[in-house]
């Protein structure tokens, strides 16, 4: 039996990250999103990414909410991976949306891999809406 988790739903992941959307697009003007919106935003988005790119060469780390291995490759198993991506939850949803490109990012990268998650994104695009 595989360990692999299935793709989350992307029916899902959509209304996620469209419930927190205002705040991508400007936190200062809209309500911080709790905890747990801002979780399950962060956790759908990187599990689709570590489903669409499989493999073990990268590990993207979203702390408090997720960490994913990804990219084709070598895989990693004990320690500190050699390729690995860190950023803030609103960092990576904004990549993960392609609001901002990866090298917009203010992202920890080390690695001579960690760069290739670029390629993968965005993930999702939200759509530019309207002031109410």
């Amino acid at each position: 039996m595989s360990s692999r988790r299935s793709k989350p739903d992307p029916h899902e992941m959509k209304a996620a990250v469209d419930g927190i959307a205002k705040w991508l697009y400007d936190a200062d003007a809209a309500a911080t999103p709790s905890r747990n919106e801002l979780a399950k935003a962060v956790r759908l988005t990187a599990r689709t990414l570590e489903h669409d790119a499989p493999g073990h060469s990268v590990e993207l780390r979203v702390p408090p909410f997720v960490a994913v291995q990804c990219i084709e490759g070598p895989r990693h198993t004990r320690g500190t991976p050699p390729n690995v991506v860190e950023c803030s939850p609103r960092t990576w949803l904004l990549l993960a949306t392609g609001l901002i490109t990866w090298e917009q990012a203010e992202v920890d990268a080390s690695g001579t891999r960690a760069h290739e998650i670029a390629q993968w994104l965005p993930i999702l695009r939200v759509k530019p809406f309207a002031d109410e």
